[in-house]
């Protein structure tokens, strides 16, 4: 009985000793984490490969693409006188720029009788004149014709510009020429047409200047009458600040026209009215 409960105290003691932690620490436990850590990792099929991320490297864009896709700008008046050399006007650009505005309204019969006779031009300033130096030379006998001249509501000479400060700007850059003749301003600004038409009623007036609209209101008003005039001159050649002349502003060149029409013509065609591009 005793041999029997001995025997069964080693078993216990020796199922204890199995189950104890110390027995899993064991070198046994050490070589499956050493396996563990040196085992190779299988290689992945390619069927079960992670997609790898791609990014797209956007080409530098060029200055000629640019170029490209940038909004096209429309060249304006200014791009291009900027670059170019100032050349006095002619009486063939006047002739050109007539011909251009009438060809899509007229018929090619009446662009011929809208010609000008070559014989009804002066002298173009060749950019080296004042303006006193130029009507000087143009209207040599100036003091004798402003003396004959006693007809109201007409002037012997008549200046067109595109604005009315330059107008005054003539005005005051004419002394040398003008003398004690009477000049009549004939622009819109800060004058109503009404006073314009009893200026010329009341005294005899020599010289006009002023812009195109405003002188084509008055002779249709009755308060200018063209037939006395000598000379028309065009401020031809002077350019505002954005580089334009007068006849580069449409509104300008279609009343310059419309008066060439209300008359102007008819005198050149006659050879009593000589024109001038100052």
């Amino acid at each position: 009985m005793a041999d029997d409960l001995g025997d069964e105290w080693w078993e216990n003691q020796a199922a204890g000793a199995a189950s104890s932690p110390g027995a899993s620490d064991g070198e046994g436990g050490d070589t499956d984490v050493t396996q563990q850590e040196t085992a190779p990792v299988p290689a992945l099929s390619k069927e079960t490969q992670q997609p790898k991320e791609c990014f797209l490297i956007q080409p530098r864009e060029t200055k000629e693409d640019a170029t490209k896709t940038r909004k096209r700008r429309k060249k304006k008046i200014t791009d291009v006188l900027a670059k170019s050399e100032p050349k006095p006007g002619t009486p063939e650009d006047l002739q050109k720029l007539m011909q251009d505005y009438y060809s899509s309204r007229r018929a090619v019969i009446e662009l011929e009788e809208l010609n000008l006779p070559d014989t009804c031009f002066l002298k173009a300033n060749d950019l080296t004149h004042s303006l006193s130096s130029y009507l000087k030379e143009i209207c040599p006998k100036w003091v004798k014709l402003r003396k004959n001249h006693s007809e109201k509501k007409s002037v012997v000479m008549l200046i067109i510009c595109g604005s009315a400060s330059r107008a005054l700007e003539l005005i005051r850059s004419m002394t040398a020429f003008r003398g004690d003749s009477k000049v009549i301003k004939l622009f819109a600004k800060h004058i109503k047409v009404q006073e314009q038409v009893k200026m010329l009623e009341k005294r005899v007036v020599h010289l006009g200047v002023g812009t195109p609209g405003r002188i084509k209101e008055l002779i249709k008003q009755g308060g200018l009458n063209l037939n006395p005039l000598k000379f028309l001159v065009f401020d031809w050649n002077w350019r505002d600040q954005k580089l334009r002349r007068m006849m580069d502003i449409p509104e300008i060149r279609k009343e310059v026209f419309e008066l060439v029409e209300m008359g102007v013509l008819s005198l050149c065609k006659s050879g009593s009215l000589k024109l001038g591009l100052f």
